[in-house]
């Protein structure tokens, strides 16, 4: 699955879980943190099942003990905590006060959680997760001179200073003659030895363990070194900016002048998808768009992959006729009728099932093994990829006859 489309569906997740309500505090959320035994917030539930036995009022007592109850019987399914933790939220959300319906919903968060929660509430507490979708990557921060250099690794509004080095070269030169170049030439090494460190300091911190690499300093070291580039290849150098300082502060100066090169790197893949898809279908013809003619392309296997807006609020319903047995599948923009009329007998074709458009055919794409790509909005390609073509496109690996 794309990383787009695990984004997409934990945003969805996350908006379904935010809409629902309790009647009192009886919505109970749950989070374990990575590395945390599972068997410790069990513990804390029977705790707490013990303690809602004393709630006065009889409904919300017994949906307090119905949710804890399913939470700690979903808890079995695992032998230990997910790699990144577990989100569990429970309680009754029905909209109906003399219906009960208590529902159980569990995230694996996307990255690892480092608190650990239970609050009961009259709606789900989801800060912990929502604040996840602000930055889910994290970048490398490399400041240097001839003297010191800092690494710092930020995600979001996280700063964190991972190592500082210095520099064993001689500032001045004060012997003349034959000592002089003798002394220049150790210098000139102690310079290579210090790019060394500072690249192999790199390696370490920074490799498979950030998105991408800003590098940032006074004056011409930076730059001197990036020209010896005495790291692994595999390191993505996204830029290198002036700065006054090589401590913290030169950390933040790199980040306040890097905020237009980091919001273009988050963008860029996004970017070059639209452009090639709206390139083949103004001349190349490797493209389609439009919900009957991505679908027939998916069916037939025609599809490299289908790109869908996340804002497409388009719903597909499937329909069947109980006299002659036809079945129909039609998109509507909002709620579908119950009945339509049956192109066949003129009979009424009865609503069998409905769901979002975009899952439709996510699920689909899926089945038939082809890639799905969720285009966000905030960006201009992914906006006039919904307003220009509906939010629907495919890629296709072979031209349409």
């Amino acid at each position: 699955m794309a990383d787009s489309e695990k984004l997409y569906n934990f945003k969805k997740q996350l908006k379904k879980l935010s809409e629902f309500r309790g009647s009192g505090t009886e919505l109970i959320s749950v989070y374990i943190p990575s590395g945390s035994p599972i068997h410790e917030m069990g513990n804390k539930l029977r705790e707490e099942m013990s303690q809602a036995s004393n709630i006065k009022s009889k409904s919300t007592r017994t949906n307090v003990l119905g949710a804890l109850e399913k939470i700690m019987n979903h808890f079995k399914i695992y032998k230990k905590t997910p790699e990144n933790g577990l989100a569990v939220f429970a309680g009754n959300i029905s909209d109906n006060p003399a219906k009960v319906d208590i529902e159980l919903f569990a995230i694996e968060p996307p990255e690892p959680l480092n608190v650990g929660a239970y609050r009961c509430d009259s709606k789900f507490f989801l800060d912990p997760l929502e604040d996840m979708l602000e930055s889910t990557d994290a970048y490398g921060i490399l400041v240097l001179d001839g003297r010191e250099a800092t690494l710092a690794i930020v995600k979001g509004t996280n700063i964190n200073i991972v190592r500082k080095l210095n520099s064993t070269a001689h500032a001045k030169i004060r012997k003349g003659g034959q000592s002089a170049r003798r002394y220049e030439r150790l210098i000139e090494e102690q310079i290579e030895n210090y790019y060394k460190r500072v690249g192999g300091a790199m390696d370490r911190i920074f490799l498979e363990k950030v998105k991408a690499v800003i590098v940032g300093g006074p004056g011409p070291t930076k730059d001197n070194f990036m020209k010896m580039k005495p790291f692994n290849y595999q390191i993505d150098v996204l830029g290198v900016v002036d700065t006054g300082y090589t401590d913290e502060y030169g950390v933040r100066e790199v980040l306040a002048k890097s905020q237009k090169i980091l919001a273009e790197q988050e963008a860029v893949k996004e970017k070059v998808l639209v452009d090639r898809f709206i390139k083949e279908v103004v001349g190349g013809g490797l493209a389609t768009y439009g919900v009957k003619e991505v679908r027939e392309a998916i069916e037939s296997r025609q599809a490299e992959r289908v790109l869908l807006s996340e804002d497409l609020e388009h719903v597909s319903a499937t329909y069947r006729c109980p006299s002659c047995e036809k079945e129909k599948t039609g998109v509507f923009r909002e709620t579908p009728p119950d009945t339509i009329v049956c192109s066949e007998c003129n009979g009424q074709m009865k609503l069998q099932k409905e769901e979002p458009l975009l899952d439709e055919l996510a699920d689909l794409a899926r089945a038939h093994g082809i890639e799905v790509e969720i285009i966000s909005t905030s960006s201009t390609e992914g906006a006039q990829f919904l307003t220009g073509f509906a939010g629907v496109g495919a890629l296709l690996r072979y031209k349409m006859r």
